[in-house]
């Protein structure tokens, strides 16, 4: 009889405390608001965060997406003075006769302002039969409004534009911007025949897509590349790689340069080191703004405000025990808690779905406006969002439980003073 009877003594004091909590409509508020302004800000960093660094490894192929392609196993540049210098395109054939390599790919990568505005972006430029490989014509259309760009004899430069730098110029398929470099071969006006779509890779956003011939024009560059991306076989390009700097000379347009090659390998064990610094920095705002936390809900609570001590005092007087108190005490406070870590779950989603990383997502990626113009990647992991249910129950039971314990230790006629 005694478990039965135990278990619903226990019930009934769980009742009481889910019940306080409607009964003080106020205080329960702004504890849960207490709440949801530590763990909205966290559980939105983090989701960025692990969406930006998924996003990354596919953008780097070491994670398969969506339309995801071979990618380079080796990036050769020139280096001189421990700085990366242009290469010259002959070293392309020397490292294509190398054996394990597959293929050499020559690619220009710089920096080109835009229009009238002088909007900055970064223009790439890829062999022609590179690009309609890579995006064949089943794809294009999921990829690009419009056509890939091609290399046509004395006609005018045909450009992709990423979807915000389309948005931010004005610009539609067809469209024409003012001449971008002054070459040796003349000023032209480019034209615009393609348009990446807004759900494409956020890497993708401010990229203007030409070919290589166009871009070393454009650069007035003839005969440079800004590096050579090799794809090698598989298990060899540690190999090739070390031959390539034992063996390449005169890869630059003037002397006394060698060649820098990075592993795909290197670039992975990179990329956490970015973005987890900004995590780590983040994380550490979180602390502080979790001992603040603390400390509001102890000054909300207000070392036992009046109002609870009359209501603790006229518990005991009714028999209850300083035992039961607390546990009642407990269940409202992780009640408090548990809604707190739901509604900052919903917050959050909604911040980053909806809102798209409004302000936030420029933490986080460089060059991005307050509201993106372009779908923020993110991703609500489990383990982040499980910290956050426990960091909420935890934050609201230690910043109450002492004033609690203080009125259920005194004596009813003290506690209803």
């Amino acid at each position: 009889m005694g478990g039965p009877r135990a278990m619903s003594a226990f019930v009934e004091i769980a009742r009481t405390g889910c019940a306080s909590i409607g009964r003080h409509p106020i205080r329960s508020a702004v504890t849960i608001a207490a709440v949801l302004s530590v763990l909205v800000p966290y559980l939105v960093g983090m989701g960025l965060v692990e969406g930006i660094r998924q996003e990354a490894l596919v953008a780097i192929g070491s994670a398969d997406g969506p339309g995801a392609i071979a990618l380079p196993d080796l990036y050769v540049a020139g280096s001189r003075f421990g700085r990366r210098v242009p290469i010259r395109l002959a070293a392309a054939e020397d490292i294509a006769r190398f054996e394990g390599v597959v293929r050499v790919i020559p690619r220009i990568v710089g920096r080109v302002t835009l229009g009238k505005k002088d909007v900055e972006a970064v223009l790439v430029g890829l062999p022609q039969e590179e690009l309609a490989e890579a995006i064949t014509g089943a794809t294009i259309g999921k990829v690009i409004e419009g056509q890939l760009p091609r290399t046509e004899p004395g006609g005018a430069p045909q450009l992709v534009l990423g979807s915000a730098l389309a948005e931010e110029l004005g610009q539609q398929v067809g469209g024409v911007i003012p001449p971008i470099l002054r070459s040796s071969r003349g000023e032209k006006t480019p034209r615009i025949v393609g348009i990446f779509r807004t759900d494409s890779s956020m890497w993708q956003s401010r990229v203007v897509l030409t070919t290589f011939e166009t871009a070393a024009e454009l650069f007035d560059q003839q005969g440079l590349a800004t590096d050579l991306l090799v794809h090698c076989r598989a298990g060899q390009p540690a190999e090739v790689s070390a031959r390539i700097v034992r063996e390449v000379r005169g890869v630059g347009d003037e002397t006394g340069i060698g060649c820098e090659v990075i592993l795909r390998s290197d670039l992975e064990s990179l990329l956490p080191v970015g973005l987890g610094h900004r995590a780590g920095v983040f994380n550490l705002v979180f602390v502080v703004a979790f001992a603040v936390a603390i400390l509001a809900i102890l000054v909300i609570s207000g070392f036992g405000l009046a109002e609870r001590r009359r209501t603790i005092g006229i518990l005991k007087a009714t028999g209850w025990q300083t035992d039961q108190v607390l546990l009642r005490g407990l269940v409202e406070h992780l009640l408090l808690g548990l809604i707190g870590a739901t509604a900052s779950i919903l917050l959050a989603f909604v911040w980053l779905k909806w809102f798209n990383g409004f302000w936030i997502a420029g933490v986080f990626v460089s060059g991005l406006e307050t509201s993106p113009g372009i779908p923020v990647p993110f991703v609500l992991a489990p383990v982040p969002v499980l910290l956050a249910v426990l960091i909420a129950c935890l934050l609201v039971t230690v910043g109450s439980v002492f004033s609690t314990w203080r009125s259920a230790v005194t004596s009813p006629a003290e506690a209803m003073r």
